[in-house]
């Protein structure tokens, strides 16, 4: 296997290289949040996002997380929500580039949990930290794993994470849906997909051979360890999770009245 690293917003470069390529199964297209972002971010994209990519099976899944600084007088999301709701406008919540999946993991947090709060872009994590440490916002909401040092030193806390359950290396944090927000469940992923014509005998082939080095002992402690809850799956639930992906975060970018590129 050979890795193709072909940068470009939204992985637009590399989902076009894949799209056009040869549907033999010997190229393939590493998906996430992303590809069904620019989906609905992007007037007009090289390839038809569902139509031109065969899905062949997740990968992996890893966490979000809202975090304040370690000295915040926010001690839980709860504390974090009432304040917004009793300030309007009062609240700054940070978050990287506009369009990103935090960004609109941040957009779609103002919007479930009703608060009138302003939404503040940074250029990068490292930015969003700085601001954070500094007390020019409020909280962010940020992948874990690129701030779960900053979490374990003590100069950030983590008052809630977004997916269906909690995070294995923060057992004590509770979810947002625990934390008041019912409805709000997000989770970062990766996939893999294929060329859209590829043969059917050659998608099951791929597929059963990500699930056995998914389901391998070793590449699950390692995913582990980069805190991604490795998970295969069928390549129609692959296909799925795009599709709702892509319907989720297009109707956040509408009601965000985000620009398209």
């Amino acid at each position: 296997m050979v890795v193709e690293n072909k940068p470009g917003a939204g992985g637009v470069v590399a989902g076009d290289t894949v799209a056009k390529a040869e549907p033999d199964g010997h190229t393939l297209l590493l998906m996430s949040n992303a590809t069904a972002v620019s989906a609905g971010l992007f007037k007009s994209l090289p390839f038809d996002t569902q139509r031109d990519f065969a899905p062949v099976s997740t990968l992996g899944f890893f966490d979000i997380a809202i975090i304040a600084p370690a000295d915040s007088k926010f001690k839980t999301l709860g504390e974090l929500l009432a304040f917004a709701k009793a300030n309007p406008g009062k609240l700054n919540l940070g978050s990287i580039n506009i369009g990103s999946t935090q960004n609109l993991a941040a957009e779609l947090f103002k919007t479930s949990s009703g608060a009138d709060l302003q939404i503040v872009p940074f250029n990068g994590t490292p930015a969003v930290i700085t601001a954070l440490r500094g007390g020019q916002i409020d909280a962010a909401v940020e992948i874990l794993g690129p701030v779960l040092p900053q979490i374990n030193a003590k100069a950030l806390r983590a008052l809630a994470v977004t997916g269906d359950k909690r995070a294995a290396v923060l057992p004590d944090v509770p979810t947002a849906r625990e934390s008041g927000l019912p409805g709000y469940v997000v989770s970062s992923w990766n996939a893999l997909a294929a060329p859209a014509k590829t043969p059917r005998h050659v998608m099951a082939r791929l597929n059963k051979d990500v699930a056995a080095a998914v389901n391998a002992p070793d590449v699950r402690k390692k995913l582990r360890d980069l805190n991604v809850e490795a998970r295969s799956s069928s390549p129609e639930q692959a296909a799925e999770l795009l599709a709702s992906e892509i319907r989720r975060w297009g109707d956040v970018i509408t009601r965000a009245k985000i620009p398209t590129q």
